[in-house]
This record gives C-alpha cells, structure tokens and sequence, in this order.
C-alpha cells in the first residue's frame, strides 16, 4: 500500500515484512540502536548485543513487523502485536486488553527523522486498524524527545512501570449511521 507523506509530498510504500527482510531490519535496528548510543540517548541498548534478534524474526515469521519503502529502501520499520507479548504483559500488568494493539520497534533512519514519517506511520496505523480500540506502547522514561513525541501525537500518558512510559491512543473508528 502506498501511502502518502502529505506534509512533505513524499510517497512511502508501508508493506509487510518477510523473512527475506530479517538480516536488514536487524542490521538497521542496530544501526538505530547504536546513533541513539552516540547521541545519548537512552533505548534500545541491549539490541547491540543481539538482545531480541530471535524476537525481531519470530515478528517477522508472524508477519507482524512492517516496513517502509521510499524508493525500493526500506527507511523505517515497525511491529503490531494484536496479542500482549512477556514484555507487554509485564509493562501493562493487568491492563491487559484484546482490544488492543501494542506497538514494537517504531524505528527510522536518522536521515529521514524529523521529516513527519513517524507520524505519518501513526496515522497509517491507525487508518489500517480495524478490530482494536486502542494502540498501546512504552519507551524509556527518560527519552524526552520520544516522550513528548507521543504526546504531540495525542498519546494519553497512563503512568509509568520499570522505568518505562505508558501510552494509549484510541483508535476506535467512528462509524456514522444514515437512516
């Protein structure tokens, strides 16, 4: 599906991931990973050293992991979980809901950060959801910029649990009844 980055004109091209996509969206979760590191920013750490690589593929076997394409480049990634993974299950505790969705590794390429594209793939999210009401995520307490990022894109802030920020936006469509 080709969607439309309608702030910068720019076309993107949001499609599921396959397994012959692993080895580059792990190599470019790394690479993100390690220019948060040199910029000080504080998450996804342990993905330098391999932490969640069986994760990633298992998301990617699932065909939960999307990613997307400008150009035939794959310049950004992201999971949806319509089930509450370990880590989600620890993060929400009992808030635990089927009628939501849990976003993973919303990650893009620093060249293209700062363009709209992270809000752009909220929107496309959102506009592609159809039985959940919600989409849930977390991030690191201390990660401001991300933090305010969610924020600015009417993300409730819910609390916070292991040094990490909760999230949820509703998502619910609005259906309008003629009679």
């Amino acid at each position: 599906m080709v969607y439309n980055n309608l702030e910068y004109g720019e076309d993107f091209e949001v499609k599921i991931a396959t397994n012959h996509d692993s080895s580059v969206i792990i190599k470019m979760l790394k690479r993100i990973a390690q220019w948060m590191k040199d910029n000080d920013i504080n998450q996804w750490r342990f993905l330098l050293e391999g932490g969640d690589d069986e994760e990633v593929e298992q998301a990617i076997f699932n065909q939960e992991t999307y990613i997307v394409l400008k150009n035939k480049n794959i310049i950004a990634t992201f999971t949806l979980l319509s089930e509450p993974s370990e880590w989600d299950r620890h993060i929400w505790g009992s808030d635990i809901s089927s009628k939501s969705l849990y976003l993973h590794r919303l990650a893009i390429m620093p060249a293209y950060m700062k363009k709209g594209i992270g809000q752009s793939i909220l929107t496309w999210i959102e506009n592609n959801t159809n039985d959940k009401e919600y989409l849930k995520l977390d991030c690191v307490t201390d990660n401001i910029k991300l933090n305010n990022f969610y924020k600015c894109n009417d993300f409730e802030f819910i609390g916070v649990t292991d040094g990490h920020s909760k999230y949820q936006k509703s998502i619910k469509k609005n259906e309008i009844f003629f009679k």
